[in-house]
C-alpha cells in the first residue's frame, strides 16, 4: 500500500511539470510564444494601464502611478499562453497572455497578443508585444 501511494504521488508531480502538459499519455508542449527572458510590454484602456516584465520583476503603471510599481511575479507557461502571478498591495495580480490579433481601439497599431489583467477584485483586457513579436503600426500613436 506504502509503494502506491508513494507511485501515485509520483504520477501527480509528473503532470505537473514545467515543461510539459500530460494529455494522456502524450505529453504536450507548453507555449514557447514569449521566452522566460524576454521582455513583454502590455497596454490597457478604460481604465488606462500598463507596463513591462522583465525576468521575474513586473512594472505595473496607470495615470495615477506614472512611474509604475515594481512587483515580484512568477511566470507560468500553460498550453495556450503565459502568465505572470504576484501580489499589489497585498492583494493577488495576475497577467495573462495568449496570442491573437489585437487592437488597443485608440491607435492604428495591432498587437500580437491578447492581455488579460486581474488586478484590486477588477478584470481588465488589453494587448500586449515582445521583443521578438512587436507590434504593427506607428511607433507613436
Amino acid at each position: 500500500m506504502a509503494r502506491l501511494c508513494v507511485g501515485m504521488a509520483g504520477l501527480a508531480l509528473a503532470a505537473c511539470t514545467p515543461d510539459s502538459a500530460t494529455d494522456g499519455d502524450r505529453a504536450a508542449p507548453t507555449f514557447d510564444g514569449i521566452a522566460a527572458d524576454e521582455t513583454v510590454n502590455f497596454t490597457g484602456t478604460e481604465p488606462f494601464w500598463g507596463g513591462e516584465v522583465r525576468g521575474d520583476t513586473l512594472t505595473y503603471s496607470t495615470p495615477e502611478d506614472i512611474e509604475g510599481t515594481q512587483i515580484a511575479v512568477s511566470r507560468f507557461a500553460g498550453l495556450g499562453g503565459v502568465s505572470w502571478s504576484g501580489e499589489l498591495d497585498g492583494q493577488p495580480f495576475d497577467l495573462s497572455l495568449t496570442e491573437g490579433e489585437c487592437s488597443d481601439g485608440m491607435s492604428d497599431r495591432t498587437y500580437p497578443f491578447v492581455a488579460t489583467l486581474s488586478v484590486r477584485g477588477e478584470t481588465r483586457r488589453g494587448c500586449a508585444w515582445s521583443e521578438a513579436r512587436p507590434f504593427e503600426g506607428p511607433a507613436n500613436p
